[in-house]
């Protein structure tokens, strides 16, 4: 007798036993709860020496009624870690492989698993809310880091500094434009190619003074020859010198802009607000950058001394061509007031073209024309970015017929001074219209 089964209820030798031939149907004993890997209450595993004495027709999973084939086998969906299910293996939802929470998920009676649960997808109007403004903060902050590098391009002169009797404040706004012949930026070929020569220092090839008010934008030259009082001054050398009478370019070339602008405003009565100058390397920057400025010829043009050779017709300048243009005078039969209307004319065609949206809203012209325009010009130190804003869009006007482009009236453009020179007069009485004109910002008369 096997005393492995002698124990057991219904056993009796071989034939008695619950896994013996022929044997009773007694369950067999659980094993204690520690021991028994299926968990407590579940039936103990058969051991191997059971299924050696089993007859073939009668061994479990062959046709018995405890077999394999029943609904305990493996082909049903019995839970594993179930009475039945396969020894050893922990049911579902207790760490099983595929069990909730675990990879794959729960099995369904099919044999199938379900489809994973795909990620929520966001509305696409909440996208498009997103999108946008993502768009606007790139805007945003283009923008500004522009404006800061832009405004650090400038060059701030104290230029326009108090001094006792200075003119009070007016109406609207006055800028003092000068354009120098400063050779600063140039290489020794570029002065060759434009036709500057070497000259050191600098001097005031042109000047203006821009009125912006309500009363209408008027953009005057000043000749560079006019006889006018100058102030008396500090020189290079630190002395002071005595107010005297000479050409008003003079004040440029002894004291720059600061003494240029006290000079104005001490013969016409008026308050510069602001000031803004630039020299022959910047102006042709400008032009270069802006791809060129369109301009009408009246007559064909050739100047040895400027290097200018034009045909009469539209077209459009160079920076090189443009300088000459503005610079040549010979072919005029009044010499520098004939320049003047060139400049003038000049300058309205380019702020027109440098203000278009063309040209400030493409960033392969705004950029070169900030970094070549501003890293030449020099300003005030209280002239920002909006101010030269408002100083482009005021000369567009002018250009467009808005304003009015004039000259400062003349008496005499050829008055012999006491040194023997030619020198231009201004005209006191008609000169002090205009003057008062701007100061009030009125409408400008129409003087001659």
């Amino acid at each position: 007798m096997n005393t492995w089964q002698e124990g057991r209820p219904g056993g009796g030798g071989n034939g008695g036993g619950a896994y013996g031939r022929g044997g009773g149907n007694a369950a067999e004993p659980p094993l204690p709860a520690g021991l028994n890997p299926r968990g407590p209450g579940a039936p103990a595993p058969r051991r191997p020496q059971e299924y050696d004495q089993a007859q073939p027709a009668q061994a479990p999973g062959y046709g018995s009624a405890q077999g394999y084939g029943q609904p305990q086998s493996y082909g049903q969906p019995q839970a594993y870690g179930q009475p039945g299910g396969r020894p050893g293996v922990p049911a579902q939802g207790q760490g099983a492989p595929g069990g909730p929470g675990a990879p794959g998920g729960p099995i369904t009676p099919g044999g199938t698993q379900p489809p994973a649960a795909r990620p929520s997808r966001w509305p696409r109007r909440r996208i498009v809310k997103w999108s946008v403004f993502g768009v606007l903060i790139a805007v945003m902050v283009t923008a500004v880091s522009t404006w800061f590098w832009a405004d650090s391009k400038l060059n701030h002169e104290n230029v326009l500094a108090d001094y006792p009797g200075r003119p009070a404040a007016g109406k609207g706004t006055n800028w003092l434009i000068v354009g120098s012949d400063s050779r600063n930026g140039l290489s020794d070929s570029q002065e060759e190619d434009l036709h500057t020569g070497h000259a050191g220092g600098k001097r005031s090839d042109s000047m203006m003074i821009l009125h912006i008010g309500d009363g209408g934008n008027t953009l005057m030259s000043i000749p560079r020859d006019s006889w006018v009082p100058i102030p008396e001054h500090t020189g290079d050398n630190g002395k002071p010198v005595k107010a005297t009478t000479s050409k008003i370019n003079s004040a440029f070339a002894s004291g720059g802009g600061k003494l240029l602008a006290q000079t104005v405003e001490l013969n016409t009565g008026l308050r510069i607000d602001h000031y803004a100058e630039i020299g022959f390397a910047g102006f042709v920057g400008i032009v270069d950058s802006v791809g060129g400025v369109d301009m009408c010829i009246d007559q064909d043009v050739k100047d040895k001394d400027s290097g200018l050779d034009l045909k009469a017709g539209c077209q459009s300048l160079t920076g090189t061509q443009a300088l000459a243009f503005v610079r040549q005078r010979h072919q005029m039969a009044d010499q520098d007031l004939g320049r003047m209307r060139n400049q003038q004319k000049f300058l309205g065609a380019l702020a027109k073209q440098a203000a278009s949206p063309a040209t400030v809203l493409n960033p392969f012209t705004f950029y070169p024309l900030v970094d070549s325009g501003l890293g030449t010009l020099i300003v005030d130190d209280d002239a920002g970015l909006t101010d030269l804003g408002s100083l482009f869009l005021a000369m567009k006007d002018v250009n467009g017929g808005d304003g009015k482009s004039i000259t400062v009236p003349i008496a005499n453009p050829d008055f012999r001074t006491n040194t023997g020179e030619s020198a231009v007069k201004w005209d006191s009485a008609k000169a002090k219209q205009v003057f008062d004109a701007f100061k009030n910002d009125t409408a400008v008369p129409d003087v001659k």
